[in-house]
């Protein structure tokens, strides 16, 4: 295992605070019916994949960091069944069936198995390859592959005919997640990073990347499944308590 990266544990724990401010807004606005200001929807309405995008590239960075990538999407697996599981049973309008912790545990599980063969790939070579196949890929969840404003061809519609294939990417009509993080396009982000962090290893950047500066950023990025996994009932408790004391409805007090 590599020594461990201090500027990856607080842009991680910064994407974690982003992430925190976003569900907020969404609890606010999606969960608890207030309306909000437009700008603030917009606003968030980037922010979001943006929050997203550098999770997944920082988790690709950081496999290459990591002693038992398996084992640790074993782990990451476990905890979003639980999620899935939570939501179904006590916020079923709010189900993740494949959120962003489904697809880093499978995404780390892929890793763990051909990790040794990306990692022999030139990093810079992977790194455009694979964000190519991001750019091309994104939309196939939405039905179609290329690039959207320059060309696309519509994905066949019998893909998208089979309940079970969401994890791939290919929805079928009626399939709903709160949180979709499908494996296409994500895994090529995933990859693009990876890529990226073999430079990062081997030992070419500036020393400084080992260096923490913001502790408390890097506190929250080293404890980041933790974070993830108790923000929202943190949140949603504050919201009821709040929403009980002014005399407005709550979800469960």
């Amino acid at each position: 295992m590599g020594k461990r990266v201090g500027i990856l544990d607080e842009v991680r724990g910064a994407a974690y605070i982003a992430m925190i401010i976003y569900h907020a807004y969404y609890d606010l606005a999606f969960v608890y019916g207030h309306e909000m200001p437009g700008a603030v929807g917009i606003f968030m309405k980037w922010l979001q994949p943006l929050i997203a995008g550098t999770f997944i590239v920082v988790a690709g960075i950081s496999s290459n960091y990591s002693s038992n990538n398996f084992k640790r999407g074993v782990e990451y697996f476990f905890c979003a069944m639980l999620l899935t599981f939570v939501t179904a049973i006590f916020m079923p309008s709010e189900l993740i069936l494949f959120g962003v912790l489904h697809f880093y545990a499978i995404a780390a599980m892929i890793y763990g198995f051909v990790g040794k063969f990306t990692e022999s790939i030139p990093w810079l070579f992977g790194v455009i390859i694979f964000a190519l196949l991001y750019a091309v890929t994104l939309n196939i969840p939405r039905g179609f592959i290329g690039i959207e404003g320059l060309w696309t061809v519509q994905m066949p519609s019998f893909l998208y005919g089979h309940y079970w294939l969401y994890p791939l990417g290919l929805p079928a009509a009626g399939f709903y997640s709160a949180d979709y993080f499908p494996l296409i396009p994500n895994i090529f982000l995933f990859f693009a990073g990876a890529s990226f962090g073999v430079y990062l290893k081997s030992g070419r950047p500036s020393k400084g990347i080992y260096m923490t500066r913001f502790n408390k950023l890097a506190w929250i990025g080293k404890h980041g499944l933790a974070v993830y996994m108790l923000h929202q009932p943190v949140l949603i408790l504050i919201f009821d308590l709040i929403h009980k004391l002014t005399g407005q409805p709550t979800l469960f007090m």
